[in-house]
């Protein structure tokens, strides 16, 4: 084991900085992320600050350890976004949907990965759905392939980008998503799975948009 670790091991001029000089550079450039020198800091400096910031915490816990204050900040965030919505205050609703995802984005990198995925897919797919409402329709296709990237077999994110489709007039693509969207739930009948046998029927985009508001209501 030692001699394949050696194999990959080598020598990094690097300097050190910040909080109790806590913090990793490339020595040349003073840069945690150099791509001239081929180094990548910012993990390793974001787990520093985290520790450092927290004094009590003397090593990481174990991964099905959550942070419950985090969570519940995240959801209370997402459900104002939502109460903001569906009283059709939208771009409130972006704010909140926005604040909601930084917080998710902070948790510990020592926790389960899919718990940060499925809470900022959640609130990236609902910001998606506000800025189609605002018809800033690129703004909800952006969110929903962040949402379809960061956890692709959740079927939502497809709708999103279908329904984001729909509202750039892209009826091709549009049915691509749908097509993809239900290879992960095909069972879906009753909500966006009624788009492939409409489709055809879209000749224009006033049918679609008709087609849509079934769909995605």
């Amino acid at each position: 084991m030692q001699v394949i670790i050696e194999q990959d091991f080598s020598v990094v001029d690097l300097a050190i900085g910040g909080p109790n000089n806590s913090f990793a550079f490339c020595e040349p450039h003073k840069l945690e992320k150099c791509t001239d020198c081929d180094i990548d800091f910012v993990s390793v400096n974001r787990l520093s600050k985290i520790l450092l910031g927290s004094p009590n915490l003397r090593c990481p816990p174990p991964a099905n350890v959550v942070s419950q204050k985090l969570s519940q900040a995240i959801t209370n965030t997402k459900d104002e976004g939502n109460n903001m919505y569906k009283t059709g205050k939208h771009r409130d609703a972006i704010s909140r949907y926005t604040m909601a995802a930084s917080i998710a984005v902070q948790r510990p990198p020592w926790e389960l990965s899919q718990i940060m995925r499925e809470e900022l897919s959640t609130v990236i797919s609902n910001r998606s759905a506000a800025l189609f409402e605002l018809g800033d329709y690129i703004g909800a296709l952006v969110d929903a392939e962040t949402v379809i990237s960061i956890r692709r077999n959740w079927s939502k994110g497809h709708f999103r980008k279908a329904k984001a489709l729909v509202g750039l007039g892209q009826l091709d693509e549009a049915k691509d998503a749908v097509t993809l969207g239900l290879q992960f739930e095909p069972n879906n009948n009753v909500g966006f799975g009624l788009m492939i046998p409409w489709y055809p029927r879209a000749h224009n985009k006033h049918a679609l948009y008709l087609g849509a508001e079934r769909l995605f209501s």
